[in-house]
């Protein structure tokens, strides 16, 4: 029955309410952010926003389908970077030189090793979630054991009460943290999923077996899958050879891999799978949502293509910020043909 209930997608206009529904997951629009993009949907400073797009403050983020926060774990985690979350202007520099070290830019993209970089489930329950209210938000959630997201799960069910959120989205599938998530990802959705007051999003990656993991979500109650995670990826130094991240590899995101998170839609749907896809990699404009719709997806999630820039290019998120206020005002007016 719960399976069944997750397959049907309703339309806005047939819901109370600007509201979609995918099976269990409500939205506001089918526009959703990408975890990590905005960090925890807001920032302690409002100099140097840590942890989120500048384009972000020139955005009304609570208009979004949802805001995707960047993966908590059960304890705070340096990662590749740093908890830190306040920089006073003199230490820029020194900021911009950690970022240097887990985040590049790369033909067609960006290469990231952040590493679960977070402050950890209670700091974010405690001191950004209270914040957000006025935002629809997903929770992304990482962990190395199937204890550790049960863990995360009852933490966030006793802070958060059932339909305060849309979901909780299951990072089973990062390379930044070096570790196979293939050996526990049966057993965190066999355990973690039923205990969950809220709606569990599996977040897949092009680099495991997606479509395994898929029929596994099914099985096990996952309400919708984010396609895709980052790809696995690598640059050297041409001068001494060295990895430009500190983690050696990265996940590449941005333009480059559209054309492989079309495929994995796409092939997830021939395969089947008819669990709700929200869909992310590459995508910046109506025409890339469009693509996606038409592979298979049912919600769109924007990431490092529309919310990165280069340093000096940043000064034009003004600039930025109206392109993705006007994507925004396309998809809360769209309504995909029914399959």
């Amino acid at each position: 029955m719960a399976q069944e209930r997750n397959l049907r997608l309703v339309r806005a206009d047939e819901t109370a309410g600007p509201h979609v529904r995918l099976g269990d997951i409500q939205l506001r629009n089918r526009l959703v952010t990408s975890s990590s993009i905005l960090g925890y949907g807001v920032a302690n400073s409002k100099l140097i926003p840590y942890g989120m797009s500048p384009i972000s403050q020139f955005v009304p983020l609570d208009r979004f389908g949802a805001i995707t926060t960047r993966t908590v774990t059960v304890e705070p985690r340096e990662g590749h970077f740093t908890t830190r979350d306040v920089w006073p202007l003199r230490e820029l520099p020194g900021l911009l030189r950690r970022y240097g070290r887990a985040l590049q830019r790369v033909d067609g993209g960006w290469l990231n090793a952040f590493g679960w970089c977070n402050v950890g489930i209670d700091s974010y329950l405690r001191d950004y979630y209270p914040r957000t209210r006025g935002q629809n938000t997903i929770i992304s959630v990482g962990g190395f054991s199937t204890e550790e997201f049960v863990t995360l799960v009852d933490k966030i069910n006793s802070s958060v009460p059932s339909g305060e959120i849309a979901a909780v989205e299951f990072n089973v599938s990062c390379h930044n943290v070096n570790f196979d998530f293939n050996a526990i990802i049966e057993s965190v959705l066999a355990e973690a999923v039923p205990r969950s007051n809220h709606p569990v999003i599996l977040k897949l990656s092009p680099d495991y077996d997606y479509l395994q993991h898929a029929r596994l979500a099914a099985r096990h109650g996952v309400s919708a899958l984010t396609a895709i995670n980052t790809v696995k990826g690598l640059r050297l130094d041409p001068e001494t050879g060295n990895p430009l991240l500190a983690n050696g590899f990265g996940g590449l995101s941005g333009r480059a891999i559209k054309p492989v998170g079309l495929r994995v839609v796409s092939e997830l749907r021939d395969a089947g799978v008819t669990l709700p896809i929200i869909a992310t990699g590459g995508i910046r404009d109506f025409d890339d949502c469009r693509e996606y719709f038409w592979a298979g997806a049912d919600a769109v999630s924007l990431g490092s293509a529309g919310w990165f820039a280069s340093y000096p290019g940043y000064l034009l998120s003004p600039l930025y910020a109206l392109r993705i206020r006007g994507l925004l005002r396309r998809i809360e007016n769209y309504r995909p043909p029914r399959r």
